[in-house]
């Protein structure tokens, strides 16, 4: 079938938000209830009862203000956390908006759990314990029963451009195959962020055994970055710490139940070896560097030692999973494994792009507004706010929302410059594929850029150590890569999905390697390890990384961004 025998629908909007995980239905929610007049549209790439990081459940609410804290002390925090750099002014806005948000949606039936005071029941300083199940499916029906309209099976391709000012997107239906052209006043990104460019830890068939979904691949970045948007601090990497195999969360564990860190000869590495880096109060990328360091010295595996729990904190301990995680059940189940009695084995995770525990994502205003007109970010894909989480990315999805309704009240809706010549771009490799049945697979494609960045880009299997050698090897073959895209095949609709997919993590991951690059100190240990440069540098590295893609040569230029602080007291812990 050609391309012009595709089958168009055209969508005409007031704010279009793409995605329709966390961020995304909070927002389609506050534009509503701030104007019901307005037409609010929602294109989601699964299905928005169960998408996003959310799928599966949670079991905290992990940044929450419990008494005694504001929305300055958080924001001190998370700049501790981050080991001194953070958009300080983006991050007081989320705080500000945190309690407010878990309020309103407790009130939509998420149950949180109470102490014998009635008080929100705390999960360290931060957190709060929720049986979360069925978050997502709550979150998603609150944005249904506003009144946004919602496409599910749409994957969106890229942004409609009008005189440089973001007018909608363009994308294609996974299951009936059309093309989309949606066209809005305003458009909120809350995409999510990037799995699947670094090889996973767990391979073959298991190698979407992963901690962040396999189905966020970038794509809200790619879009923003082949628009010219400026993007900033890709260099700080999330690589989570979860438990063997199963990539369970270790924060339960820790926080819930009190299960500190061993290696293999016993000791409590974290107390006496990392003292210094601030033991087992240390930064979140300390969590991940020590264990790793300790494997690669010779003394790993390292666990969550659980040998203290009692049959009942056993019970429990499952009984939490059960509302994230409930694999590590059954597998606990099914090798016959007691908590009580062994040690949890723990091992860091491939790399992953994110804005929600790190910060790498658009750079953005307070307002949640990015460098390009009409576009506004929302959740993991909003750069420079990190430690967010779930309640952070309602905040940023609500703040985002609040920014696009008064902007779509002075301006008119546009065609744009770009919705033929996109339409021609998405279904090539499924034209490719019809026409010559010779070419390159997805599959091979992302096993290619996968082995590539974890080899040279400081992936799993060397630590996530790099230097400049390698990180140049990396950019040499990623840009190949670039032109290798034109032979992609696909042989049917998901098939273009995953395609396009790939054609989205090659563009992360040149800039991702621009920024680790650029930057020559050691920042964030483990999330962002130089051989090279092995010291954080504070006198002429306390600043931030930016980046924007020149839309007429193609190059990825490097910018620096001042750091501002406003908040005052220490910006990070001492070494």
């Amino acid at each position: 079938m050609a391309t012009k025998e595709i089958k168009t629908e055209i969508i005409e909007t007031d704010i279009l938000i793409i995605g329709g995980g966390t961020a995304g239905c909070l927002a389609a929610v506050e534009a509503k209830e701030k104007n019901p007049d307005l037409k609010v549209t929602i294109l989601e790439k699964a299905h928005i009862d169960r998408s996003g990081c959310l799928a599966a459940g949670m079991n905290a609410i992990n940044a929450y203000l419990n008494p005694g804290e504001t929305p300055e002390s958080f924001v001190k925090h998370v700049r501790a956390d981050a080991l001194g750099l953070i958009r300080e002014d983006v991050v007081l806005a989320s705080a500000k908006e945190l309690n407010n948000v878990v309020q309103k949606v407790e009130k939509w039936g998420l149950p949180i759990m109470k102490d014998k005071n009635g008080q929100y029941a705390p999960r360290g300083r931060w957190n709060i314990k929720i049986n979360g199940e069925s978050l997502k499916p709550i979150i998603a029906e609150a944005a249904k029963k506003a009144g946004a309209e919602v496409y599910n099976r749409v994957i969106v391709t890229n942004f409609l451009i009008n005189n440089n000012r973001i007018v909608g997107a363009t994308g294609f239906g996974v299951r009936d195959g059309k093309y989309y052209i949606a066209r809005a006043k305003a458009v909120i990104v809350a995409t999510g962020g990037a799995a699947g460019i670094y090889k996973p830890n767990n391979p073959g068939s298991a190698h979407h055994k992963m901690w962040y979904p396999p189905f966020n691949t970038g794509a809200g970045y790619a879009m923003g970055i082949r628009a010219g948007a400026e993007m900033t601090s890709f260099e700080m990497r999330f690589i989570a710490l979860r438990t063997k195999d199963v990539i369970s969360p270790t924060g339960t564990l820790a926080l819930g139940f009190g299960a500190p860190q061993v290696n293999a000869k016993g000791e409590q590495f974290m107390k006496t070896k990392y003292k210094h880096l601030g033991g087992e109060g240390a930064p979140t990328p300390i969590r991940v560097y020590a264990p790793t360091k300790e494997v690669k010295e010779g003394r790993g595996p390292c666990y969550m030692d659980t040998r203290h729990l009692t049959p009942e904190q056993v019970k429990d301990l499952k009984a939490s999973f059960l509302d994230m995680y409930p694999g590590i059940v059954l597998y606990w189940a099914a090798n016959g494994i007691d908590p009580s009695k062994e040690p949890v084995e723990i091992c860091g995770t491939e790399p992953y792009i994110m804005g929600g525990h790190c910060q790498a994502g658009y750079w953005i205003d307070p307002d949640r507004s990015t460098t390009l007109e009409g576009l506004y970010a929302a959740g993991d894909v909003a750069g420079g706010n990190p430690y967010k989480f779930v309640s952070g990315c309602w905040a940023e999805g609500v703040i985002a929302a609040r920014s696009a309704v008064d902007y779509v009240a002075g301006v008119e809706r546009l065609n744009a410059e770009n919705e033929e010549s996109e339409k021609e771009r998405i279904f090539a490799p499924l034209h490719r594929y019809k026409e010559v049945k010779e070419g390159v697979t997805p599959s091979e494609m992302e096993e290619r850029l996968q082995k590539v960045m974890d080899e040279y880009a400081g992936g799993v299997t060397v630590f996530y150590e790099m230097n400049d050698e390698r990180l140049e090897v990396a950019l040499k073959h990623l840009k190949r890569m670039k032109t290798q895209a034109q032979y992609l095949i696909a042989e049917n609709l998901h098939d273009l999905m995953l395609a396009h997919e790939v054609i989205d993590r090659i563009d992360v991951a040149e800039v991702l390697v621009n920024h680790l690059l650029y930057r020559k100190e050691t920042r964030w240990p483990g999330y962002q390890t130089r051989l090279d440069y092995t010291e954080r540098d504070d006198f002429n590295w306390l600043k931030f990384v930016n980046s924007k893609k020149n839309t007429e040569t193609g190059e990825i230029e490097m910018m620096e961004r001042p750091y501002t602080q406003i908040i005052p007291g220490d910006r990070y812990l001492p070494r």
